[in-house]
C-alpha cells in the first residue's frame, strides 16, 4: 500500500440523522469505537481513550451539520485526519469514511496505517449495532 489513506464506503439501513447521531454523540461513539467527549463544533477539542492505544488528542477541523465531520486524530502521535460523510439514500444512508495523513516515512505511521486498514471496516460495521440498539 502506496497511499497514505484508508477509504471506505459503507451503506447503512439507518437514518441519516440516526448515523449522524453515532458519529457525533459520545454516548453512542463509545458503543462503536472507544470514549470520547467529541461534539460537532469546529475547534472542539476532545480526547479518545484508545485502551491500550492511550488518550488520543482530537480537534474538530471541519463541520457541515447532519452532512460530513473532519477532525484531527492522535495530534501529536500519528496526526492524522478522520473525515466521516454521509449521503441520504432511498433506503438509508451511505457513509463515506477517510483516515488520511499517515506519515509513511516512520515505523510508526507504516504500522498505524497497516493496522487501522485491517480494523476499520469492522469497526464502522459495529455502527449498525450501535443503532440497532437504539431503535
Amino acid at each position: 500500500m502506496t497511499e497514505n489513506a484508508i477509504r471506505l464506503e459503507r451503506t447503512f439501513a439507518h437514518s441519516p440523522e440516526a448515523v449522524w447521531a453515532a458519529l457525533t454523540t459520545p454516548e453512542l461513539l463509545a458503543k462503536w469505537w472507544a470514549p470520547g467527549d467529541i461534539a460537532p463544533v469546529v475547534g472542539h477539542r476532545f480526547t479518545m481513550d484508545m485502551d491500550r492505544w492511550g488518550q488520543q488528542q482530537c480537534e474538530v477541523t471541519a463541520v457541515e451539520p447532519g452532512t460530513s465531520i473532519t477532525f484531527v486524530f492522535a495530534e501529536g502521535v500519528l496526526d492524522t485526519t478522520i473525515t466521516w460523510s454521509l449521503k441520504a439514500t432511498e433506503n438509508g444512508t451511505i457513509l463515506h469514511f477517510e483516515h488520511a495523513g499517515f506519515n509513511l516515512d516512520t515505523p510508526m505511521g507504516r504500522t498505524a496505517l497497516e493496522g487501522m486498514g485491517n480494523g476499520w471496516p469492522g469497526l464502522i460495521a459495529r455502527i449498525d449495532q450501535a443503532l440497532v440498539s437504539v431503535a
